[in-house]
């Protein structure tokens, strides 16, 4: 009889790491690029305004600081774990060796949510940066090909075509090669990069200090998009606000997804964790000062003087001050950053794929390598075609809030899974070691826990239908096919 809490021991990670058939072709520079390119995305481009109006005011940089400390507590514990069994699986790999095997599915179960979700969540949010910036040279899209069917207002067939097109040339890109899409993830990484630095410096000339008095105002009800009153601003509402822009941090445990093609892992992965986690939070707190200092929080009122600036809030910031060119620079900038988001997402999620079939917890079929470009095209080719379909029929805050579970599950996990790993093999070699464990473990499980039960209760409910059909494909299909309880590891 299979054991659901079987180990996998860490034997069979370093004969994994021998006999891995993936291109070490990322130094830790590409890596650190690979987790900005995650990181940089819809979040710094579209949450700033509605966690500015919804919920911090000008303290949104307040948000930003403490959704980055619960980020780095998890990235400290990522990182130790990715120089001890620096693999393709990432979280799940980790916890496959420490807490077992039924955890370690649920583990991967939330992943696949996570990535997929993000994949989906930021195409959506390229749609509306692309459909901008055609406006730009005077080409409007009609509704029906830019509008799901939940948030289409008119008759008749609908769909998001620009999403649907962007994640279908992304899954190109991925299967021509790892080595090309991290160049070209590269160059677009440097070109986003250079534009929030843009945002910064240029916005900065434009700051009016008085739109930051008070930086912390009183708590009172706001007016919700569904009609609804909610509590908003005062340290509450810095909290929620730290909440509510949590997904524009999503992205640096992709770095781990791409150890099995890191050149030197142990080091080199822990490197790009932390580093770009710090680049990103630096970048995020300057441009909410900056956001916030060019427009009067009150002015992101969907239904006030300037409706139109809670879907492209840095952008209409520099319209309003009368800048068109640097709204134009920001729009063609999202444009074609968000695309690195995009690819990187769904990069991370073959990955896992990868790491679930060698362990035989789902169909091979996912983790076959092409025989030239050395990727698992025919996992990332489905994965594609339902990250496209889904992306062009589902609104993008049910996406957002789906992406926010499985991230803070994963975080919450790993900070566990640390511990336990320590207690049990106290001895084992970790080239990088989390600082005063202890104290990281539980201020990171507790501030991840506070904040999933912050999360929308629809998405709440959602991800917990996730969560109960991914036991039973365990109990259906993974346990009986498991690998090491049958004894082939």
């Amino acid at each position: 009889m299979s054991n659901i809490w079987a180990k996998k021991p860490l034997s069979a990670y370093e004969a994994d790491i021998k006999k891995n058939d993936l291109k070490k072709v990322l130094g830790k520079w590409s890596l650190t690029a690979i987790g900005v390119g995650a990181i940089i995305g819809g979040g710094i481009f579209v949450l700033t305004g509605t966690g500015a109006y919804y919920n911090a005011g000008p303290a949104l940089a307040l948000s930003f600081i403490i959704a980055g400390i619960a980020c780095i507590f998890a990235a400290l514990c990522y990182a130790e774990f990715a120089s001890i069994i620096p693999v393709e699986g990432s979280a799940y790999a980790y916890a496959y060796g420490t807490v077992g095997e039924i955890f370690a599915w649920g583990l991967g179960w939330c992943l696949i949510l996570e990535y997929a979700m993000a994949s989906m969540a930021v195409a959506v949010s390229w749609s509306g940066y692309f459909t901008k910036f055609l406006k730009m040279f005077g080409i409007h899209l009609p509704d029906y090909l830019t509008s799901d069917p939940v948030s289409y207002a008119g008759e008749g067939f609908s769909m998001n075509l620009p999403a649907f097109i962007i994640v279908l040339l992304v899954t190109g890109l991925l299967v021509k090669g790892t080595k090309e899409a991290a160049k070209a993830n590269n160059l677009i990484v440097l070109l986003k990069t250079t534009a929030v630095i843009f945002v910064v410096i240029v916005g900065a000339f434009y700051i009016v200090p008085d739109n930051w008095i008070p930086f912390i105002p009183e708590q009172r009800l706001i007016e919700q998009p569904d009609g609804s009153m909610a509590s908003a601003y005062g340290f509450q509402g810095v909290i929620s606000g730290a909440a509510a822009i949590f997904f524009a941090y999503i992205g640096f445990d992709a770095v781990s997804t791409q150890a099995g093609e890191a050149i030197n892992p142990k080091k080199d992965v822990p490197f790009a964790i932390i580093t770009s986690l710090l680049i990103c939070t630096a970048l995020y707190i300057a441009v909410s000062l900056v956001l916030t200092g060019m427009m009067h929080y009150t002015d992101f009122n969907p239904l006030g003087k300037y409706p139109e600036a809670i879907k492209a809030p840095v952008a209409y910031a520099f319209e309003i001050a009368g800048q068109h060119w640097a709204s134009n620079v920001v729009t063609i900038a999202a444009t074609v950053g968000l695309i690195s988001v995009v690819m990187v997402m769904m990069m991370g999620q073959s990955r896992i794929f990868i790491g679930m079939s060698k362990d035989g917890l789902i169909p091979k079929f996912f983790g076959e390598l092409h025989p030239k470009t050395k990727t698992p095209y025919k996992g990332i080719i489905l994965l594609g075609i339902v990250v496209a379909t889904v992306s062009a029929l589902t609104p993008i805050s049910t996406l957002a809030h789906m992406t926010s579970f499985g991230t803070l599950f994963a975080f919450t996990m790993v900070c566990i899974a640390v511990w336990i790993m320590r207690k049990k093999q106290p001895d084992i070699d970790r080239p990088f070691k989390v600082p005063a464990y202890k104290i990281i473990v539980i201020l990171g499980v507790t501030i991840n826990v506070c904040l999933i039960a912050t999360l929308d209760k629809l998405a709440l409910l959602l991800s917990g239908v996730w969560v109960v059909f991914g036991i039973i494909v365990y109990f259906i299909y993974g346990k009986k096919h498991s690998k090491l309880n049958n004894g082939e590891e």
